[in-house]
């Protein structure tokens, strides 16, 4: 994965410096990682940056499309997992659902359930430790959730029809 890659996005001037810097730490480590010596145990250290921008880009993107508030934006209450989380209890849905939002928006599930995969699979279990659950990545693996995330940027900028 080469740098200039993420600059030709459509999405790459869009989004804070900040976002934009988190996702190049992704590259350079990807880019290195596998030229080194020693192999580790888990690889998840190389999806961390673009896991964080990942959080920031769906905030900006939530507060943009008018799905959270300036103060949940700002706030340091608001999570992403509870407000794409398919299975949110049905009390919390109204007011706290982003998923929902998200599926009436685009007439479909299918950028909202992209969304939430993503989120739980390049975040949530490679981040959180589980008993009786291997939550380790390879280095391909690692390779392959930054890749989803970044492919995640891609549907979304798409399907929300953020210019």
């Amino acid at each position: 994965m080469k740098d200039n890659n993420l600059a030709e996005k459509i999405w790459w001037n869009t989004i804070d410096h900040d976002i934009q810097e988190l996702l190049r730490e992704s590259q350079k480590l990807i880019n290195t990682a596998n030229k080194w010596e020693e192999e580790f145990h888990d690889y998840a250290f190389i999806v961390f940056p673009a896991a964080k921008a990942y959080e920031g880009y769906l905030k900006h993107l939530f507060l943009k499309m008018g799905f959270i508030t300036q103060e949940d934006y700002d706030g340091k209450r608001f999570r992403i997992g509870k407000a794409l989380n398919p299975s949110l209890e049905k009390h919390l849905r109204e007011n706290e659902s982003v998923y929902d939002k998200i599926v009436n928006f685009c007439n479909d599930e299918t950028l909202a359930d992209k969304l939430w995969e993503v989120w739980k699979n390049s975040r949530n279990m490679i981040f959180h430790w589980f008993p009786n659950e291997k939550n380790s990545i390879s280095y391909d693996e690692a390779v392959d959730r930054v890749g989803q995330i970044i492919a995640a940027f891609d549907m979304a900028h798409k399907e929300c029809r953020i210019d």
